[in-house]
């Protein structure tokens, strides 16, 4: 229940007003002086204020102004028996959330008492949830500190807090979004919407109406006047996701948006203006879509006055450790569970994979393999096939198991560019340096694995093995282990040979 702090000048006010909010519940703090209000407002900071408007020294509207300073978020609640049009007026303009007359009757204070304790509720959490957006979508919480990403947390300081439009570019699962929201949440723009769309998602006529709105009869459809993305991000920003996919048509419109500022709905006459920051993203070059026609190039310099490129992952695989812990902490919150351990092999051979869906997919493989691991604790073999394959041979190679171990393969040496050597079984460096042939190459690449792969499994040969899908024997003959040798105690004894003429 709440704290509310009852005042007036009236003794038997504040004991029928204390009574009537006790016998809900709740908590009271009576006092007969405004100035005694004023201390009790600092010494309690109550959740609700129901003051008397006239009173001696300090009055109603004087305890609201000091309520409004050190607890805006409290609503104060005004009772008076001299009800005019300019005192309630006053009132409002300087935030009180009711003006009530006496005599009031009790259900109309308990419930002017209601609607003011729940809007206190709503807006502390509203407050409290926008608190964890912004922490959320903290430049600082896009992880990496690879150099590339050092140079994008210093861009996105500089041009967060301005209005200029950003084009941010990248492949698919780079972050382009989380890059958006964090221009968005780090600007003065923050406490107003943060609307994004995928443009490729929508037919162009639907596009258009979900964008700039339309008025009834437009199309067949428009039963009613509907707002569009753009005023509904009034005084906020808007993302427009892959707008490379935009149809030339639209992108005249967007074109006449970015310039003029208004926007006029589906079927209107009249254009309205808006205060909007505009965000794009792209995941395809658009100079080679301005080459072949289908982007208006106008349109771009127009989108590109901040152009932001996000790295792919394959370029800052440093990265990969710091993003692995961060989504297992992600996985164990979303789980309620301890977070899960990862094997140092595990985390190279996530390096050695090209990621082509990028921290997406990153992200995809951690939940993954999350889900697989034996005692929270993931191991190579817990990882997507894709990763596998691509720690077995960075290049695409033939299959582990077809992979020529060293002691099948013949002599290999490294050769120089004056041996007579054919270039049919050995390459050569240009610069004149000894280089390795394609078979010893990946040779030593299989031998690093297996061996990394029987450390990882405490040199329990059978148990790397069923890891790598291998017999411990081939496991054995392709890491150059002898057999075991039988001792002669074991050595089964040889049958007696049988004459020929047994035969």
């Amino acid at each position: 229940m709440a704290r509310i702090l009852i005042i007036d000048d009236d003794p038997a006010m504040v004991s029928v007003i204390s009574d009537i909010c006790q016998e809900k519940g709740h908590q009271t703090i009576a006092c007969n002086s405004g100035q005694k209000a004023l201390e009790e407002l600092a010494t309690h900071a109550p959740q609700l204020v129901i003051t008397d408007l006239k009173m001696d020294k300090v009055g109603g509207l004087e305890i609201l102004r000091h309520c409004r300073e050190i607890l805006p978020q409290t609503p104060v609640i005004l009772i008076t028996a001299y009800a005019k049009v300019e005192s309630a007026l006053e009132a409002m303009k300087l935030g009180a959330y009711d003006y009530i007359t006496k005599p009031f009757k009790i259900d109309a204070l308990l419930l002017a008492v209601e609607r003011a304790l729940e809007n206190h509720s709503l807006v502390r959490e509203n407050r409290s949830l926008r608190q964890i957006v912004r922490e959320k979508y903290r430049f600082e919480n896009i992880i990496g500190t690879s150099p590339r990403m050092q140079e994008i947390y210093g861009l996105i300081a500089k041009i967060a807090d301005t209005d200029s439009t950003v084009l941010i570019q990248g492949e698919s699962g780079t972050g382009k979004e989380l890059v958006a929201r964090a221009l968005h949440f780090n600007s003065h723009r923050q406490h107003h919407p943060f609307v994004a769309i995928n443009c490729s998602a929508l037919p162009e006529n639907l596009l258009e109406s979900e964008l700039f709105g339309h008025k009834r009869g437009a199309f067949t459809g428009a039963v009613q006047d509907k707002i569009g993305l753009f005023e509904e991000a009034e005084h906020g920003t808007i993302f427009l996701d892959e707008v490379n996919s935009m149809a030339q048509p639209l992108q005249t419109k967007l074109l006449r948006v970015l310039q003029e500022r208004q926007i006029r709905r589906v079927g209107d006459t009249k254009s309205s203006p808006i205060s909007v920051r505009v965000l794009a993203a792209t995941n395809e070059g658009l100079l080679e879509k301005i080459k072949d026609g289908t982007f208006r190039e106008d349109l771009y310099y127009r989108l590109a006055v901040i152009p932001l490129e996000m790295p792919p992952l394959r370029e800052r695989t440093d990265d990969i450790p710091l993003l692995v812990q961060h989504f297992l902490q992600k996985n164990a919150a979303h789980s309620a569970s301890e977070p899960r351990k990862i094997e140092p092999s595990a985390v190279e051979a996530l390096q050695k994979h090209t990621w082509p869906g990028n921290v997406r997919e990153l992200e995809n493989a951690i939940e993954r393999a999350c889900a697989l691991c034996d005692d929270h604790l993931i191991r190579v073999r817990d990882l997507p096939p894709q990763v596998l394959r691509s720690a077995e041979n960075p290049t695409p190679p033939p299959r582990l198991a077809d992979l020529p171990s060293p002691a099948a393969s013949p002599a290999l040496t490294l050769t120089s560019p004056a041996s007579p050597v054919s270039p049919a079984t050995t390459a050569t460096s240009t610069h004149g340096t000894e280089q390795q042939t394609l078979r010893e190459f990946l040779a030593t690449q299989q031998r690093t694995f297996l061996e990394q792969t029987l450390q990882s499994h405490q040199q329990d040969l059978a148990a790397a093995a069923e890891a790598l899908g291998l017999s411990a024997a081939e496991l054995r003959r392709k890491l150059g282990l002898a057999s075991p040798r039988r001792t002669q105690a074991s050595k089964p004894a040889r049958p007696a040979r049988k004459n020929a003429a047994a035969i």
